[in-house]
C-alpha cells in the first residue's frame, strides 16, 4: 500500500487560496490602522480569517499539530488553538445578527434553537465555569508585550446572555488570536 502524498494536488490547490487570504488578512489585522475603520469592516475581516482558519483545520497535518501540542505545550493551548476559535467562527457565522464583535451575544435558547448537542453547544457544556487562561502576545515589530484573557462564561442557561466580548475583547483578543492561529498555519510552511 503507498501512502499519499501531503499535499495532493486538491490540497495545494486550496491550501494556496486559504494560505495567501490568511496572511493577507492577518497582515492587515496585525497593523495598528486595521483598528481604526470602522466595526462592520473589523467584524468581517475578523469573520473571514477565522472561517479561513477553521476550514484549513481539516487538513490532516494541522490535526497533528494539535495532537502534538496536546502532549508537549500547557494544558488548554491545543484546545485554544483548535475548540475556541471554532467556537467563535461558528457563532459569528451561524448567528449572523450582529454588525460588530462587541454586539454578538448568544443564550443556550439560540444556541438550541434547532437542536441541542451541536458544537457550539457542547463547548459551552464542557467550558463554563473553567477558569480564565490568560496569556500574553510579543508584537516584535511595535516592541510591545499585550495581557489579555480567555474568560469562559460562568453560566450557560436559556436566560443569561453570553457576549462573545466578555469572552474575548476584539482589540487585543482578536490579535492574539491571529498570532496564535498563524503561528498554528506556520507549522506547515517550508520558505
Amino acid at each position: 500500500m503507498t501512502q499519499e502524498l501531503r499535499p495532493n494536488k486538491a490540497e495545494k490547490e486550496f491550501l494556496n487560496l486559504a494560505y495567501n487570504r490568511f496572511y493577507d488578512i492577518y497582515e492587515e489585522i496585525i497593523s495598528d490602522s486595521f483598528w481604526e475603520k470602522d466595526n462592520w469592516y473589523r467584524f468581517c475581516k475578523i469573520k473571514d480569517a477565522l472561517a479561513i482558519y477553521v476550514e484549513l483545520q481539516n487538513y490532516t497535518p494541522i490535526k497533528w499539530v494539535f495532537e502534538s501540542i496536546k502532549k508537549n505545550r500547557p494544558p488548554m493551548e491545543a484546545e485554544i488553538g483548535s475548540n475556541l476559535f471554532k467556537f467563535i467562527r461558528n457563532i459569528i457565522v451561524h448567528f449572523p445578527f450582529f454588525d460588530n464583535w462587541d454586539d454578538v451575544w448568544i443564550n443556550k435558547n439560540i444556541i438550541n434553537w434547532y437542536k441541542e448537542g451541536q458544537f457550539i453547544d457542547k463547548f459551552l457544556n464542557k467550558y463554563k465555569a473553567h477558569e480564565p487562561v490568560k496569556y500574553r502576545i510579543w508584537e516584535s515589530e511595535k516592541k510591545k508585550m499585550t495581557y489579555i484573557s480567555i474568560n469562559f462564561p460562568k453560566e450557560y442557561t436559556d436566560i443569561e446572555k453570553i457576549f462573545l466580548k466578555d469572552i474575548l475583547s476584539e482589540k487585543e483578543g482578536v490579535k492574539f488570536s491571529i498570532i496564535f492561529m498563524r503561528k498554528i498555519l506556520d507549522t506547515q510552511v517550508e520558505k
